[in-house]
């Protein structure tokens, strides 16, 4: 067997490249890898004095700081730490008097297809009179609300009431039990929660309220005073008269100003719990100045926003693009965007075709995930292909959430983008605020299925597991050097928890992803390979699970999707154990195991004999979370044949875990 830090290997090769469209080049913010590198300099050269200037220009603060960075009690950074300032002022107060103030901000499109459409005024009124209302019922700065809303634009106003009266939000995504929701209101200690009635999805009503209820039952939560409800569907509730509020009845009694309550930039804005299916959620804490400063430059950076864009992310506000491109990042930027409640496969699976087209979509960023079985869709029936819509107003699009397959990434920029769109591949997660490691699109030559380099101010490297760098084209861990604005400040009461898990005594003091990565040789671009835990060791090779999972979705005239885990074997040490979605019918019996054989080939030509897959099952679809992410440690569950025991209350598609317990 291996040693535990031998190195990853990196397996997969990708030759395509796509230049910057020079109409863009001329145009951009960013423009040609010269103005990226003149960034990066001013970064490398005097990093304070870059974060100071852009913290200046790009954000009002109603005290302007005078430190930039506070390094005395690493890992706790602290960044402008004696300015101070409101982001709800930032996203909306900002923008009156000024050409934004009756711009649309948002184009709202509900489930069911009704739209309406609110300007930055109308958010401004509507944000004072809920900061009227949960002012009314005591909350003050300092105090902790939970939201567990739909997709709406009351969602949205709820966490910019929060940041405006200076209390700490923990949105808790729509889909989660009552038992995890439970978890983060004692976890975090919120004094009230917001949420609504009902959810639309799919044409359906699913319970909301009714979940709160359930979670606060028996004084679960003794620390609740006050539940607003948002009433989305005409269907009642049960409603307690000494604790529950009709929110919009509320919201109705009071004035449309409210002065926000200035607050010092380290002032913790959100918290927001990573779900982990084991053990504690980790409540990831955010702060005020630097998240804010982060999520306006990188609207403007990665997607090159221009007044006239409208802007789509598709993620739900209970996660954290949901937090940094939907709710904060683009209402700083003054953008106009679409928020949607619904999914993208109802009433059919044009739906964001659809809308791109009726909206006049610029600017279109959505998950892997939802590419790959939007890919699947169009293929199993034509009439749903985006070819059938006009997608001209589209001018980028962008990935988020995972790893783009290289084979998903062309078809997106073939058949949505119509070839003339960049992709901007976008690597971050929760802990790190915004964006990463992503292409400007303006400056960065484009390779499938590579996040390409960091952007100006983030120090990214690959090293092993002793903090060495690793050479360029060797695999290894993903760390970020040095700190930036919008990094994680703590876990939620956890201090300690917060430093084993992210800046480990043996990393020299760097910031851990979690996740594998490479750097080709030719042009040092950044490529995930997976997440550190889903490194597989199989005959002393250590690999990537995404390498294997891209070679499979390779086979694209048969291959829609697959998810690839790791599971002990007496021989090998660990054995590949490949879930796979087909774009035609999911076999059985003696064809499942003629399919088998048939990919299992197609990986040794493509990688390799070692990556073959030693199982590979076959399923209808992935287990997936309503948020559209493959559930991979559920899916290390059935590939060890162990007993389900985590939550899987976030499962969109319960049943196809039977199919995917079979082997071929």
């Amino acid at each position: 067997m291996t040693k535990k830090n031998a190195p990853i290997e990196s397996l997969l090769a990708e030759g395509r490249v796509f230049e910057p469209p020079s109409r863009l080049v001329a145009q951009a913010r960013i423009s040609g890898m010269k103005g990226y590198e003149s960034l990066q300099n001013e970064a490398k050269d005097d990093s304070n004095a870059f974060w100071s200037r852009l913290a200046l220009e790009t954000l009002d603060w109603s005290k302007p700081f005078t430190q930039v960075l506070d390094e005395s009690n690493a890992p706790f950074y602290r960044w402008f730490a004696d300015g101070e300032l409101n982001v709800s002022y930032n996203c909306l107060d900002r923008h009156m008097g000024t050409e934004n103030e009756h711009k649309t901000a948002i184009i709202f499109e509900a489930d069911d297809g009704a739209v309406q459409k609110v300007t930055y005024r109308e958010l401004l009124d509507r944000t004072c009179q809920l900061s009227n209302a949960l002012r009314s019922l005591g909350v003050k700065k300092g105090d902790r609300v939970v939201i567990y809303m739909p997709m709406t634009v009351e969602g949205v106003i709820a966490m910019q009431a929060c940041a405006r009266i200076g209390a700490t939000h923990s949105v808790v995504f729509g889909g989660f039990s009552a038992k995890a929701l439970q978890e983060r209101l004692q976890d975090v200690g919120a004094v009230a929660v917001v949420t609504a009635n009902f959810q639309l999805r799919g044409g359906k009503e699913l319970p909301l309220k009714a979940i709160v209820d359930e979670a606060l039952a028996n004084k679960a939560c003794p620390s609740v005073r006050d539940v607003l409800v948002f009433n989305r569907t005409s269907t009642s509730c049960n409603m307690d008269s000494r604790r529950d509020h009709d929110m919009l009845e509320l919201m109705r009694r009071q004035p449309k100003t409210a002065a926000p309550e200035i607050v010092e930039s380290e002032h913790p804005l959100f918290v927001l719990y990573t779900s982990g299916s084991t053990g504690k959620p980790k409540g990831v804490q955010h702060s005020t100045g630097g998240y804010l400063l982060w999520a306006n430059l990188t609207m403007k950076w990665t997607f090159d926003l221009r007044p006239e864009d409208i802007f789509w992310c598709t993620a739900d506000i209970g996660w954290i693009t949901g937090h940094t491109y939907v709710a904060y990042g683009p209402l700083a930027a003054g953008a106009t965007q679409v928020v949607f409640e619904g999914v993208p496969t109802y009433p059919d699976a044009g739906r964001f075709w659809k809308m791109i087209e009726e909206h006049g979509v610029s600017i279109f960023y959505t998950a892997p995930t939802a590419i790959r079985s939007l890919i699947k869709f169009s293929e199993a029936s034509p009439a749903v292909h985006p070819r059938n819509w006009d997608l001209a107003s589209l001018r980028l699009l962008g990935s988020v959430g995972e790893p783009i397959n290289p084979e998903a990434w062309m078809w997106f920029y073939r058949s949505v983008g119509g070839e003339r769109c960049p992709i901007v591949d976008t690597f971050w997660q929760t802990e790190t605020g915004g964006h990463m490691i992503a292409p400007m699109p303006g400056a960065t030559p484009l390779v499938p299925g590579s996040c390409t380099l960091p952007l100006p101010g983030i120090e990214a490297a690959i090293v092993d597991e002793a903090g060495g760098d690793v050479p360029d084209g060797a695999g290894g861990l993903l760390v970020i050097k040095k700190p930036w604005p919008s990094m994680i400040r703590t876990i939620w009461g956890d201090p300690e928890r917060f430093k084993k898990s992210y800046f480990p005594d043996e990393l020299n003091g760097y910031y851990l992803a979690g996740d594998g990565a490479v750097r080709s040789s030719d042009r040092g671009y950044f490529r995930i390979t997976g997440r550190i835990d889903d490194v597989l060791n199989v005959s002393g090779h250590r690999m990537g699970t995404m390498e294997i999972e891209s070679a499979l979705v390779a086979m694209s005239d048969l291959v829609a999707e697959a998810a690839v885990v790791g599971r002990p074997d007496d021989i090998t040490g660990e054995a590949i154990v490949a879930f796979v979605v087909l774009k035609g019918d999911t076999p059985r019996g003696d064809a499942a195991k003629a399919m088998a054989k048939v990919l299992r080939e197609w990986v040794g030509r493509e990688i390799g004999p070692i990556a073959k897959p030693k199982d590979i099952r076959f399923g209808d679809n992935l287990p997936k979370t309503r948020s559209g992410k493959i559930m991979r440690r559920l899916l290390r569950s059935i590939a060890r044949g162990e007993a389900l025991a985590q939550d899987t209350s976030t499962l969109e598609n319960p049943a196809i875990l039977e199919q995917l317990a079979q082997t071929n």
